[in-house]
């Protein structure tokens, strides 16, 4: 019999999607979904073989505003990946409305608007947000209008709680830049051997949050995402679904060694369920300091590379 390689291993645990905007590289990978944020969009432009698709696309639209040309680039690359991925797309609301719920509804209703127009159910789409508390009060009231969310930058457990309050379609809790603080915070005191797989505190972080879903029949799915390496990935195989680059794709589908499935046979100890009004979830995430910088600093990663993207975009309708 054939040994299965990691990717396939992992496809029978968990639902496996693709984190690029390069959508040339999807059908490789067979993923389920793709996600994609303003860096990966940013990244895929940048090489010349998606440089026809963005041209075409701001030459289209040269008399609408910016932020609408840059809505319809981003949809363009959507629509480009549901040819290849049979399930779901993830498309970003800037970063910059991060803290602006009206807004960030906005939107997302218009992204949607721009799918469906494209001949796109709006079931295969999630508008994806990050897990500010405007951003998951913004996710609530998409969901009422049956617009899916998936909360991104999510660090804390209390982001999830609320997340699941506002019984958003997916949630995105982030593993390898958790890593990245603690390993940066420990310095020389770091073990990477000791804090590897369960004991990676990004690890550790979904699972707990997967576990806390599970025990209370939260809907809300658990997508783990940012990953370092392959230990990560196969530490949460079974969680509901696993986002992953394509250099760690590839890995996985080069590598043959077995491994079992982790989350979901064993959900731990009972977690009380724990409710958060908007004071208390301030107060929880600026208690927890690896959270609140992780999200302050990707909220400004994510702008710097929108505005970079603005300034392709602007260049290349008025020249």
């Amino acid at each position: 019999m054939t040994q299965l390689n990691q990717l396939q291993q992992l496809k029978q645990y968990s639902t496996v999607v693709a984190d690029t905007g390069d959508f040339l590289q999807l059908a490789r990978f067979a993923p389920q979904d793709a996600t994609t944020n303003p860096s990966l969009i940013l990244k895929a432009v940048l090489q010349p073989e998606y440089a026809p698709l963005l041209e075409s696309t701001v030459a289209a639209h040269t008399s609408a505003s910016l932020d609408d040309i840059v809505d319809q680039v981003l949809v363009r690359f959507g629509l480009e990946i549901l040819k290849v991925v049979p399930g779901r797309v993830s498309t970003e609301v800037d970063a910059r409305l991060s803290f602006d719920r009206a807004a960030t509804v906005a939107r997302g209703r218009r992204l949607i608007a721009l799918y469906e127009a494209a001949g796109v159910p709006r079931e295969r789409v999630l508008i994806k947000v990050a897990a500010t508390w405007e951003g998951i009060q913004a996710a609530r009231e998409l969901e009422q209008d049956g617009i899916f969310c998936n909360l991104t930058l999510l660090f804390a457990f209390c982001q999830a709680v609320a997340c699941a309050d506002a019984q958003v379609r997916l949630i995105s809790p982030f593993v390898g830049r958790i890593y990245d603080w603690y390993k940066k915070t420990m310095g020389a005191a770091w073990d990477e051997t000791a804090r590897s797989l369960s004991n990676d505190p990004g690890v550790q972080s979904v699972t707990r949050i997967f576990n806390y879903y599970k025990q209370h029949g939260i809907a809300t799915q658990v997508m783990g995402a940012s990953f370092r390496n392959v230990g990560q990935i196969t530490a949460l195989s079974g969680c509901d679904l696993l986002t992953i680059s394509p250099d760690l794709l590839a890995k996985l589908e080069a590598a043959d060694a077995p491994f079992a499935r982790a989350l979901g046979t064993d959900l731990g100890a009972p977690q009380a369920a724990v409710t958060y009004d908007e004071a208390a979830f301030r107060y929880a995430l600026n208690e927890d300091a690896m959270a609140t910088e992780k999200l302050a600093e990707g909220i400004r990663g994510f702008a710097v590379d929108a505005g970079k993207l603005d300034a392709m975009i602007e260049k290349l309708r008025t020249r």
